[in-house]
């Protein structure tokens, strides 16, 4: 809501005030007619009165004359309302690499947390698309199906980690298999997968290639992100008594001509992330890559508030007249 003057030039108007004030003052002891009388004491008791008085239409002249000045200048008042169409979304699913390897120290904190915290940005940045998310290391599952509700993507997002209960190794085939049946069915025009690893394809029992042109028969792009630094990174190479993991450097090892394929063979792209910032840049190139088509319509309510204005003016001025040509035309 908001409000505007259609006729703000009339404003212009109030620098007449001041004039009026001073016409007022100079002309406050001017008498149009003179008498005697050898006496006024029949005059003392009123006098201050109807001197108060005249002062009083005075200011009523001038605050009548300001409400006529703001309704001339039509004030408004303006609700605005917005309705957004969405003519066509977009079906994601996220397919994030949770095998030990994905503590890696070449990221800040460690890569999952990293992808974690740009994944989180990109999900709030497309509102009007389902998302879902799938774990996957030598083995994957479904964590969220294909969802508007951001909360529930979000909540689901943050709970991901690092866990000994899915088998160990790095499935991307698999990964890719499960997106694939989560999204094939979808009526969405756009159906994309955004598959997230940090190493070789070394387990599972599904080929990348094979998931790959399951996707393609089926419309779905898929976007590959590869996690890692180029040389060494600091990463688990086991876990001690106390729970805890022994890190050392170890060899990026990521099987880019691989991720390569899979993504230009359903017409997406392979993208290598070696730090926090480029990580972010690569999810910012896929949100401009893939967009929503959205319609924003716009309706204005105008109401007219001038009468609010008018209407005091007319009474002031009348109320002024009233009193001029009754109380104060029988003061002699």
């Amino acid at each position: 809501m908001k409000i505007q003057f259609l006729n703000p030039e009339y404003f212009f108007g109030l620098i007449l005030i001041p004039l009026i004030i001073l016409w007022f003052y100079f002309n406050k002891n001017k008498i149009n007619t003179s008498l005697k009388f050898s006496n006024i004491e029949g005059f003392n008791g009123n006098t201050k009165f109807y001197k108060n008085l005249k002062f009083f239409l005075r200011f009523l002249r001038v605050l009548s004359f300001v409400l006529v000045i703001i309704s001339l200048a039509r004030p408004q008042i303006i609700d605005e309302s917005i309705r957004i169409k969405k003519n066509s979304g977009i079906d994601i699913m996220i397919a994030i690499d949770v095998s030990a390897s994905m503590l890696a120290k070449d990221l800040k904190p460690n890569r999952l947390q990293a992808l974690k915290n740009v994944a989180e940005e990109f999900i709030k940045n497309r509102p009007s698309d389902r998302i879902g998310l799938v774990e996957y290391a030598g083995e994957s599952y479904t964590k969220t199906p294909l969802t508007l509700d951001k909360n529930i993507i979000l909540r689901s997002l943050s709970e991901v980690k690092y866990n000994n209960i899915i088998e160990g190794g790095t499935a991307i085939g698999m990964g890719l298999a499960t997106c694939v049946n989560r999204i094939k069915d979808s009526k969405s025009i756009s159906k994309v997968i955004i598959l997230l690893t940090d190493g070789i394809n070394n387990a599972g029992f599904i080929d990348p290639v094979t998931a790959a042109e399951l996707a393609k028969e089926f419309d779905i792009k898929i976007y590959s992100i590869g996690l890692g630094t180029n040389g060494l990174a600091l990463s688990p190479i086991g876990i001690d008594d106390r729970g805890k993991f022994n890190y050392a450097n170890v060899k990026v090892e990521i099987d880019e001509e691989l991720l390569t394929q899979i993504s230009e063979m359903t017409g997406g792209k392979y993208f290598r992330a070696t730090n926090n910032r480029r990580l972010k840049e690569i999810y910012d190139d896929i949100n401009k890559l893939e967009k929503t088509d959205i319609e924003e319509f716009k309706y204005f309510s105008v109401s007219e508030k001038y009468r609010y204005f008018l209407l005091p003016a007319i009474l002031l001025i009348g109320f002024d007249l009233i009193i001029r040509l009754t109380i104060l035309r029988s003061f002699i």
